[in-house]
Protein backbone atom coordinates (compact mmCIF):
# COMPACT_ATOMS: atom_id res chain seq x y z
CA UNK A 1 0.00 0.00 0.00
CA UNK A 2 2.78 2.46 0.73
CA UNK A 3 4.48 4.83 -1.49
CA UNK A 4 6.91 6.43 1.02
CA UNK A 5 9.03 9.30 -0.38
CA UNK A 6 6.37 9.56 -3.72
CA UNK A 7 4.90 12.37 -4.98
CA UNK A 8 4.28 13.78 -1.45
CA UNK A 9 2.96 17.16 -1.39
CA UNK A 10 2.60 19.78 1.41
CA UNK A 11 -0.65 22.48 1.37
CA UNK A 12 -1.05 24.95 3.56
CA UNK A 13 -4.71 26.57 4.74
CA UNK A 14 -5.20 30.36 3.99
CA UNK A 15 -7.73 31.48 7.39
CA UNK A 16 -10.54 33.36 5.95
CA UNK A 17 -12.72 34.05 8.83
CA UNK A 18 -9.66 35.83 10.86
CA UNK A 19 -6.64 34.97 12.24
CA UNK A 20 -4.24 34.65 15.72
CA UNK A 21 -2.28 32.87 18.39
CA UNK A 22 -6.12 32.46 19.99
CA UNK A 23 -8.84 30.16 19.71
CA UNK A 24 -11.85 30.83 20.79
CA UNK A 25 -12.16 34.48 21.09
CA UNK A 26 -12.32 37.24 18.34
CA UNK A 27 -9.06 37.15 15.94
CA UNK A 28 -6.32 39.17 16.07
CA UNK A 29 -5.84 40.15 12.78
CA UNK A 30 -8.52 40.30 10.00
CA UNK A 31 -8.73 38.54 6.72
CA UNK A 32 -7.93 41.42 4.70
CA UNK A 33 -6.88 41.07 0.88
CA UNK A 34 -3.06 41.87 1.81
CA UNK A 35 -2.88 39.49 4.71
CA UNK A 36 -4.28 36.52 2.90
CA UNK A 37 -1.51 37.36 0.16
CA UNK A 38 0.82 37.50 2.58
CA UNK A 39 0.43 34.08 4.16
CA UNK A 40 0.58 32.88 0.55
CA UNK A 41 3.27 34.11 -0.50
CA UNK A 42 4.55 33.03 2.75
CA UNK A 43 3.64 29.93 2.43
CA UNK A 44 5.04 29.28 -1.20
CA UNK A 45 8.30 30.26 0.26
CA UNK A 46 8.37 27.71 2.91
CA UNK A 47 7.97 25.37 0.62
CA UNK A 48 4.58 24.42 0.32
CA UNK A 49 2.78 23.81 -3.43
CA UNK A 50 -0.81 24.29 -2.65
CA UNK A 51 -3.43 25.87 -0.01
CA UNK A 52 -6.56 25.08 1.47
CA UNK A 53 -9.24 28.07 1.31
CA UNK A 54 -12.28 26.73 3.30
CA UNK A 55 -15.86 26.99 2.96
CA UNK A 56 -18.81 27.76 4.75
CA UNK A 57 -20.31 29.64 7.93
CA UNK A 58 -18.20 33.23 7.56
CA UNK A 59 -15.59 31.94 5.36
CA UNK A 60 -14.62 34.83 2.77
CA UNK A 61 -15.55 33.41 -0.70
CA UNK A 62 -13.29 30.46 -1.82
CA UNK A 63 -13.48 30.96 -5.54
CA UNK A 64 -12.53 34.68 -4.96
CA UNK A 65 -10.47 34.14 -2.43
CA UNK A 66 -8.27 31.71 -4.51
CA UNK A 67 -8.47 33.97 -8.11
CA UNK A 68 -6.68 36.74 -5.81
CA UNK A 69 -3.95 34.33 -4.72
CA UNK A 70 -3.11 32.64 -7.81
CA UNK A 71 -2.66 36.16 -9.44
CA UNK A 72 0.02 37.10 -6.17
CA UNK A 73 1.76 33.51 -6.51
CA UNK A 74 3.41 31.20 -9.07
CA UNK A 75 3.42 28.35 -7.70
CA UNK A 76 1.22 27.68 -4.86
CA UNK A 77 -2.19 25.86 -6.09
CA UNK A 78 -5.59 26.75 -4.74
CA UNK A 79 -7.52 24.20 -3.70
CA UNK A 80 -10.88 25.91 -3.74
CA UNK A 81 -14.47 24.63 -2.85
CA UNK A 82 -17.06 23.09 -5.18
CA UNK A 83 -20.97 22.79 -3.23
CA UNK A 84 -22.92 20.40 -4.65
CA UNK A 85 -26.62 22.30 -3.93
CA UNK A 86 -25.36 25.06 -3.69
CA UNK A 87 -23.63 25.35 -7.20
CA UNK A 88 -25.18 24.25 -10.62
CA UNK A 89 -22.59 21.58 -12.62
CA UNK A 90 -22.25 23.84 -15.61
CA UNK A 91 -21.39 27.30 -13.79
CA UNK A 92 -18.95 25.12 -11.59
CA UNK A 93 -17.01 23.51 -14.43
CA UNK A 94 -16.70 26.94 -16.14
CA UNK A 95 -15.18 28.60 -13.05
CA UNK A 96 -12.99 25.95 -12.53
CA UNK A 97 -11.89 25.67 -15.74
CA UNK A 98 -11.29 29.34 -16.31
CA UNK A 99 -9.49 29.41 -12.92
CA UNK A 100 -7.05 26.59 -14.22
CA UNK A 101 -6.95 28.98 -17.10
CA UNK A 102 -5.66 32.14 -15.62
CA UNK A 103 -3.66 30.49 -13.11
CA UNK A 104 -2.05 28.33 -15.98
CA UNK A 105 -3.14 24.87 -14.58
CA UNK A 106 -2.98 25.33 -10.68
CA UNK A 107 -6.69 24.75 -10.02
CA UNK A 108 -7.25 22.33 -7.53
CA UNK A 109 -11.15 21.31 -6.71
CA UNK A 110 -12.43 20.14 -3.55
CA UNK A 111 -15.51 19.19 -3.52
CA UNK A 112 -17.53 19.81 -0.56
CA UNK A 113 -20.82 17.32 -0.05
CA UNK A 114 -21.63 17.82 4.02
CA UNK A 115 -21.53 20.81 6.16
CA UNK A 116 -23.55 21.54 9.82
CA UNK A 117 -27.24 20.93 8.88
CA UNK A 118 -27.51 24.66 10.83
CA UNK A 119 -24.61 25.64 7.63
CA UNK A 120 -26.56 23.33 4.67
CA UNK A 121 -30.15 24.83 5.81
CA UNK A 122 -28.77 28.34 6.45
CA UNK A 123 -27.51 28.33 2.62
CA UNK A 124 -30.35 26.68 1.42
CA UNK A 125 -29.71 23.33 0.52
CA UNK A 126 -32.82 21.00 0.34
CA UNK A 127 -31.44 18.17 0.96
CA UNK A 128 -29.66 19.93 4.77
CA UNK A 129 -31.44 16.93 6.30
CA UNK A 130 -30.41 13.62 3.76
CA UNK A 131 -27.56 12.70 4.36
CA UNK A 132 -26.67 9.86 1.71
CA UNK A 133 -28.92 11.64 -0.63
CA UNK A 134 -26.84 14.33 -0.77
CA UNK A 135 -23.69 12.12 -2.09
CA UNK A 136 -26.35 10.93 -4.39
CA UNK A 137 -26.09 14.38 -5.98
CA UNK A 138 -22.24 14.80 -5.61
CA UNK A 139 -21.93 11.87 -7.74
CA UNK A 140 -24.26 13.18 -10.47
CA UNK A 141 -22.42 16.78 -9.85
CA UNK A 142 -19.50 15.22 -10.90
CA UNK A 143 -20.90 13.18 -13.62
CA UNK A 144 -21.69 16.31 -15.20
CA UNK A 145 -18.89 18.27 -14.28
CA UNK A 146 -16.34 15.54 -15.99
CA UNK A 147 -18.79 14.91 -19.13
CA UNK A 148 -18.76 18.82 -19.84
CA UNK A 149 -14.29 18.43 -19.18
CA UNK A 150 -14.23 15.64 -21.30
CA UNK A 151 -16.35 16.72 -24.24
CA UNK A 152 -14.54 19.91 -25.58
CA UNK A 153 -15.91 21.20 -28.83
CA UNK A 154 -13.16 22.43 -30.67
CA UNK A 155 -13.98 25.92 -32.42
CA UNK A 156 -9.92 27.02 -33.39
CA UNK A 157 -10.72 29.97 -31.31
CA UNK A 158 -13.41 31.50 -33.30
CA UNK A 159 -16.60 32.47 -31.92
CA UNK A 160 -18.93 32.12 -34.84
CA UNK A 161 -17.13 28.76 -35.65
CA UNK A 162 -18.06 27.93 -32.03
CA UNK A 163 -21.80 28.66 -31.95
CA UNK A 164 -21.57 26.09 -35.20
CA UNK A 165 -19.87 23.24 -33.79
CA UNK A 166 -22.05 23.56 -31.08
CA UNK A 167 -25.42 23.41 -33.55
CA UNK A 168 -23.88 20.44 -35.56
CA UNK A 169 -21.61 18.37 -32.44
CA UNK A 170 -23.56 17.30 -29.64
CA UNK A 171 -22.80 18.42 -26.29
CA UNK A 172 -23.18 16.62 -23.45
CA UNK A 173 -26.30 15.24 -22.09
CA UNK A 174 -27.12 14.09 -18.99
CA UNK A 175 -30.42 12.67 -17.12
CA UNK A 176 -30.10 11.97 -13.25
CA UNK A 177 -32.26 12.39 -10.10
CA UNK A 178 -30.94 16.04 -9.55
CA UNK A 179 -29.64 16.77 -12.89
CA UNK A 180 -31.14 16.59 -16.28
CA UNK A 181 -28.17 18.37 -18.86
CA UNK A 182 -29.42 19.16 -23.10
CA UNK A 183 -26.48 19.55 -25.23
CA UNK A 184 -24.26 20.98 -22.57
CA UNK A 185 -20.56 22.40 -22.93
CA UNK A 186 -18.15 24.46 -20.66
CA UNK A 187 -15.54 26.93 -22.11
CA UNK A 188 -12.52 27.36 -22.02
CA UNK A 189 -11.07 23.65 -21.72
CA UNK A 190 -8.99 23.44 -18.19
CA UNK A 191 -5.37 23.16 -18.99
CA UNK A 192 -4.16 20.33 -16.41
CA UNK A 193 -5.84 16.78 -18.28
CA UNK A 194 -7.59 15.25 -17.64
CA UNK A 195 -8.98 17.70 -15.95
CA UNK A 196 -8.13 19.77 -12.44
CA UNK A 197 -7.40 17.23 -9.24
CA UNK A 198 -10.72 16.74 -7.48
CA UNK A 199 -10.38 16.14 -3.72
CA UNK A 200 -12.91 14.68 -1.76
CA UNK A 201 -13.60 14.29 1.66
CA UNK A 202 -16.37 12.06 3.91
CA UNK A 203 -15.56 9.46 6.08
CA UNK A 204 -19.36 7.89 6.30
CA UNK A 205 -20.39 4.47 4.00
CA UNK A 206 -22.02 7.27 1.14
CA UNK A 207 -19.08 9.35 1.17
CA UNK A 208 -16.60 6.32 0.82
CA UNK A 209 -18.64 5.15 -2.08
CA UNK A 210 -18.30 8.53 -3.85
CA UNK A 211 -14.71 9.19 -3.14
CA UNK A 212 -14.24 5.69 -4.79
CA UNK A 213 -15.87 6.26 -8.17
CA UNK A 214 -15.08 10.15 -8.45
CA UNK A 215 -11.87 11.50 -6.74
CA UNK A 216 -8.48 11.72 -7.56
CA UNK A 217 -7.40 12.70 -3.62
CA UNK A 218 -9.72 11.01 -0.62
CA UNK A 219 -9.16 13.57 2.14
CA UNK A 220 -9.69 12.48 5.86
CA UNK A 221 -8.84 14.39 8.97
CA UNK A 222 -6.15 13.27 11.06
CA UNK A 223 -6.66 10.53 13.30
CA UNK A 224 -4.56 8.29 15.04
CA UNK A 225 -2.74 5.70 12.61
CA UNK A 226 -4.96 2.92 13.16
CA UNK A 227 -8.33 4.80 12.71
CA UNK A 228 -6.88 6.07 9.44
CA UNK A 229 -5.60 2.66 8.09
CA UNK A 230 -9.11 1.67 8.86
CA UNK A 231 -10.54 3.99 6.90
CA UNK A 232 -7.99 3.70 3.94
CA UNK A 233 -8.60 -0.03 3.99
CA UNK A 234 -12.16 0.62 3.30
CA UNK A 235 -11.48 3.12 0.73
CA UNK A 236 -9.40 0.68 -0.93
CA UNK A 237 -11.73 -2.09 -0.75
CA UNK A 238 -14.47 0.47 -2.85
CA UNK A 239 -12.20 1.09 -5.26
CA UNK A 240 -11.73 -2.29 -6.18
CA UNK A 241 -15.23 -3.09 -5.93
CA UNK A 242 -15.76 0.02 -8.31
CA UNK A 243 -13.50 -0.94 -10.70
CA UNK A 244 -14.98 -4.61 -11.35
CA UNK A 245 -18.34 -3.22 -11.36
CA UNK A 246 -17.09 -0.79 -14.13
CA UNK A 247 -14.01 -2.56 -15.54
CA UNK A 248 -11.98 0.38 -14.55
CA UNK A 249 -8.61 0.52 -13.16
CA UNK A 250 -8.89 4.09 -11.03
CA UNK A 251 -6.32 4.51 -7.81
CA UNK A 252 -7.10 6.77 -5.06
CA UNK A 253 -4.26 8.87 -3.57
CA UNK A 254 -5.01 9.56 0.46
CA UNK A 255 -4.69 13.10 1.82
CA UNK A 256 -4.64 14.66 5.71
CA UNK A 257 -5.69 17.16 6.99
CA UNK A 258 -4.06 18.48 9.92
CA UNK A 259 -3.28 21.17 12.75
CA UNK A 260 0.82 21.57 13.43
CA UNK A 261 3.00 23.60 15.98
CA UNK A 262 6.90 21.94 16.01
CA UNK A 263 9.45 24.03 18.43
CA UNK A 264 13.45 23.25 19.09
CA UNK A 265 12.10 21.28 22.68
CA UNK A 266 9.39 19.43 23.36
CA UNK A 267 8.16 21.58 26.09
CA UNK A 268 8.22 24.54 24.24
CA UNK A 269 5.82 22.91 21.57
CA UNK A 270 3.08 22.00 24.32
CA UNK A 271 3.55 24.83 26.29
CA UNK A 272 2.58 26.58 22.79
CA UNK A 273 -0.38 24.37 22.36
CA UNK A 274 -1.99 25.08 25.62
CA UNK A 275 -1.61 28.57 25.17
CA UNK A 276 -3.52 28.54 21.77
CA UNK A 277 -6.90 27.49 23.86
CA UNK A 278 -5.77 29.52 27.01
CA UNK A 279 -8.53 32.29 26.28
CA UNK A 280 -11.44 30.61 25.52
CA UNK A 281 -14.62 31.41 27.23
CA UNK A 282 -16.49 28.32 28.50
CA UNK A 283 -19.39 29.31 27.10
CA UNK A 284 -17.89 28.96 23.74
CA UNK A 285 -17.12 25.88 24.06
CA UNK A 286 -20.51 24.70 25.16
CA UNK A 287 -21.71 26.33 22.36
CA UNK A 288 -19.53 24.25 20.84
CA UNK A 289 -20.15 20.96 22.09
CA UNK A 290 -24.31 21.77 21.00
CA UNK A 291 -23.02 22.61 17.70
CA UNK A 292 -21.06 19.38 17.45
CA UNK A 293 -23.64 16.64 18.80
CA UNK A 294 -26.09 18.40 16.02
CA UNK A 295 -23.76 17.09 12.96
CA UNK A 296 -24.58 14.62 10.89
CA UNK A 297 -21.10 14.60 9.60
CA UNK A 298 -19.25 11.24 10.01
CA UNK A 299 -15.66 12.81 10.05
CA UNK A 300 -16.73 15.37 12.99
CA UNK A 301 -18.44 12.70 14.87
CA UNK A 302 -14.92 10.70 15.28
CA UNK A 303 -13.47 14.17 15.85
CA UNK A 304 -15.96 14.14 19.19
CA UNK A 305 -14.84 10.88 20.07
CA UNK A 306 -11.15 10.90 19.64
CA UNK A 307 -11.67 13.90 21.86
CA UNK A 308 -13.81 12.51 24.67
CA UNK A 309 -11.45 8.77 24.20
CA UNK A 310 -8.51 11.69 25.39
CA UNK A 311 -9.57 14.01 27.85
CA UNK A 312 -7.95 12.20 30.64
CA UNK A 313 -4.98 11.87 28.85
CA UNK A 314 -4.41 15.57 28.75
CA UNK A 315 -5.90 15.19 25.13
CA UNK A 316 -2.95 13.17 24.18
CA UNK A 317 -4.22 10.88 21.77
CA UNK A 318 -1.33 9.32 20.78
CA UNK A 319 2.44 10.15 20.40
CA UNK A 320 2.55 14.02 19.61
CA UNK A 321 -1.21 13.75 18.73
CA UNK A 322 -3.36 16.64 20.97
CA UNK A 323 -7.20 17.16 20.53
CA UNK A 324 -7.13 19.97 22.75
CA UNK A 325 -7.96 22.34 19.95
CA UNK A 326 -11.72 20.57 19.27
CA UNK A 327 -12.39 21.55 22.45
CA UNK A 328 -13.95 24.46 20.45
CA UNK A 329 -12.59 24.30 16.67
CA UNK A 330 -15.05 21.98 14.82
CA UNK A 331 -13.92 20.23 11.28
CA UNK A 332 -9.95 18.93 11.32
CA UNK A 333 -8.56 19.47 14.42
CA UNK A 334 -6.10 16.99 15.34
CA UNK A 335 -2.69 18.95 15.85
CA UNK A 336 0.57 17.48 15.29
CA UNK A 337 2.96 18.57 18.29
CA UNK A 338 6.41 18.34 19.22
CA UNK A 339 10.15 18.51 18.13
CA UNK A 340 10.48 18.60 14.13
CA UNK A 341 12.23 15.01 15.20
CA UNK A 342 8.94 13.71 16.26
CA UNK A 343 6.69 15.25 14.22
CA UNK A 344 8.32 14.59 11.03
CA UNK A 345 8.39 11.18 12.57
CA UNK A 346 4.56 11.33 12.86
CA UNK A 347 4.15 12.47 9.23
CA UNK A 348 6.27 9.44 8.01
CA UNK A 349 3.93 6.71 9.64
CA UNK A 350 1.17 8.46 7.80
CA UNK A 351 2.84 8.56 4.55
CA UNK A 352 4.23 4.73 5.45
CA UNK A 353 0.16 4.05 5.42
CA UNK A 354 -0.53 5.67 1.87
CA UNK A 355 -1.02 9.42 2.69
CA UNK A 356 0.64 11.43 -0.03
CA UNK A 357 -0.89 14.61 0.66
CA UNK A 358 -0.79 16.54 3.93
CA UNK A 359 -2.58 19.91 3.99
CA UNK A 360 -1.40 21.31 7.45
CA UNK A 361 -2.49 24.69 9.51
CA UNK A 362 -0.91 26.70 12.90
CA UNK A 363 -2.26 29.54 14.74
CA UNK A 364 -1.29 32.22 13.47
CA UNK A 365 -0.78 31.00 10.27
CA UNK A 366 1.65 33.47 9.13
CA UNK A 367 4.03 32.52 11.76
CA UNK A 368 3.08 29.03 11.73
CA UNK A 369 4.11 28.46 8.13
CA UNK A 370 7.36 29.97 8.20
CA UNK A 371 8.07 28.29 11.67
CA UNK A 372 6.95 24.86 9.18
CA UNK A 373 8.77 25.81 6.55
CA UNK A 374 12.02 26.37 8.42
CA UNK A 375 11.99 23.40 11.09
CA UNK A 376 10.03 20.42 9.32
CA UNK A 377 9.50 20.68 5.97
CA UNK A 378 13.14 20.21 4.82
CA UNK A 379 13.35 17.29 7.54
CA UNK A 380 10.53 15.22 6.04
CA UNK A 381 11.57 15.75 3.13
CA UNK A 382 14.84 14.11 3.84
CA UNK A 383 13.58 11.49 5.43
CA UNK A 384 11.36 11.07 3.05
CA UNK A 385 13.78 11.03 0.00
CA UNK A 386 15.77 7.91 2.11
CA UNK A 387 12.84 6.08 2.39
CA UNK A 388 11.57 6.44 -1.59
Amino acid sequence: MSDTGKEVEFGWFIPTTGDGKYIGVKPEKESTAEYMIEVAQKAETAGFTFALIPTGGSCLDAWIVGSMIASHTSILKPLVAMRPGLIEPVPAARMAATLDVLSNGRALINIVTGGSPDDLKATGDPLANHHDKRYDRTLEFLQVIKGLWNNQIAAEGNEFLAAHAKSSEKGLFFKGDYYAIENGESQPAPIQKPHPPIYFGGSSPAGKRTAAETADVYLMWAEPLDWIKEQIDEAESLVKKVNEEKGLNRRLRYGLRAQVLVRETEEEAYRAAWEIISKVDQRAVDQSNQRFTRTDATNQKRQNQLRVQSADQDYFAGPNLWTGLSSVRGGGSLLLVGTPEQVSDRILEYADLGISSFILSGYPNLEEAEITGKLLLPLVKEKLKVKA
